[in-house]
């Protein structure tokens, strides 16, 4: 009967231990359920991270208006857009902090949402607020799936609450960009 050298013993114990353990991290429920897909907006199933989910999702949303809207308030000539504009950098940073509260006294979760890649709205020409409005309302349209999503899912008083607001101030506010497009724009 033939011996196995000690380092080929050792080398193997730990090559299994790091192969097992990188598989099962990666199939546990827990790591899956903490992803947020935001190619699609999906929240996952109803679990108990769904809400952390739809925090950072929600973080992610705001950041990305703001991103937009730091472009436009830099190269818009407009007044409206320019209002705007200041309007978003002054009242989403108050969301964002609601939500980050809740994230660390729910979650424990201190870690910092990454910002989303937003379109390059590129320089201001004639057609500059069209980009910016065709931007904003792809992206209140995303983010009415993500409440919609949500008031289905969840059963936290608070995030429901955040939802039917940011639902309501999203349908408003996409009313009065389409408006502005067709106004200014003819489409």
């Amino acid at each position: 009967m033939s011996k196995i050298s000690l380092p080929l013993s050792v080398s193997l114990i730990i090559v299994s231990g790091v192969l097992g353990l990188s598989i099962g991290y990666s199939l546990t429920p827990d790591y899956r359920s903490s992803m947020f897909d935001k190619a699609t907006m999906d929240l996952g199933r109803a679990d108990r991270n769904l809400d952390l989910r739809y925090i950072n999702a929600m973080i992610s949303h705001h950041r990305g208006a703001m991103l937009l809207a730091q472009q436009a308030d830099q190269k818009t000539t407009r007044q409206d857009m320019k209002d705007l504009s200041l309007k978003i950098l002054n009242d989403e940073p108050k969301a964002i902090e609601e939500l980050y509260t809740w994230k660390k006294n729910w979650y424990g979760d201190t870690k910092q949402v990454k910002d989303p890649i937003v379109s390059n709205l590129g320089s201001y020409d004639d057609k500059f607020d069209l980009r910016f409005l065709n931007a904003l309302i792809a992206h209140h349209d995303a983010g009415l799936l993500m409440t919609k999503e949500v008031k289905t899912k969840s059963s936290r008083t608070e995030i429901l609450n955040n939802a039917d607001d940011v639902e309501t101030f999203l349908t408003t506010t996409l009313k009065i960009f389409k408006d502005w497009r067709s106004q200014w724009y003819n489409i």
